[in-house]
């Protein structure tokens, strides 16, 4: 498939893979062990951002998703909507919120930025393009439908698009 003018193509499932370039709000430097974020209070540690209790004297530095969501830049957008969707909306919403929870427990960066409403549905931006995705195949497992996405590489952003 081809990419459109602004630099966006679908992409199939399998196409997906793990971050291919670097994400602008990773730091680009090795952080002093621990560091503590001011804002959510996680801690890196052994290499990543972790939730931890807070060593006394921990150097102190905001983390990529408290960075993004303070410039409100976000690295995914999932989109549900349809008819299904709005008469199944509280139940679909648990489901997006229990996946953030999951994946949030173990991956402090994985976090859901906003939910917005939308024409027809929900926009829900999210710190990072995993998270989007994980919603994405979350909600199209429990309730099928169809669900597409588009990845623009030079950005590092995934949208996500649910309906039913």
């Amino acid at each position: 498939m081809k990419a459109t003018r602004d630099g966006w193509r679908p992409l199939r499932r399998e196409e997906l893979r793990d971050e291919l370039v670097h994400d602008s709000y990773k730091s680009k430097k090795k952080l002093p062990e621990p560091t503590r974020c001011p804002e959510c209070a996680a801690i890196y540690h052994d290499g990543r951002w972790q939730w931890l209790p807070a060593p006394a004297g921990a150097h102190e530095e905001i983390c990529p998703a408290c960075h993004r969501i303070r410039d409100r830049f976000p690295a995914g957008y999932v989109t549900l909507k349809g008819e299904f969707f709005r008469t199944h909306r509280d139940d679909i919403m648990h489901l997006a919120r229990n996946r953030e929870q999951h994946e949030k427990a173990e991956h402090p960066l994985e976090r859901i930025m906003a939910v917005e409403d939308v024409d027809d549905g929900v926009l829900i931006t999210t710190t990072d393009t995993h998270l989007a995705r994980d919603i994405g195949e979350a909600v199209h497992a429990a309730y099928k439908g169809e669900l597409e996405y588009h990845y623009n590489k030079e950005e590092n952003l995934l949208r996500v698009l649910w309906t039913r």
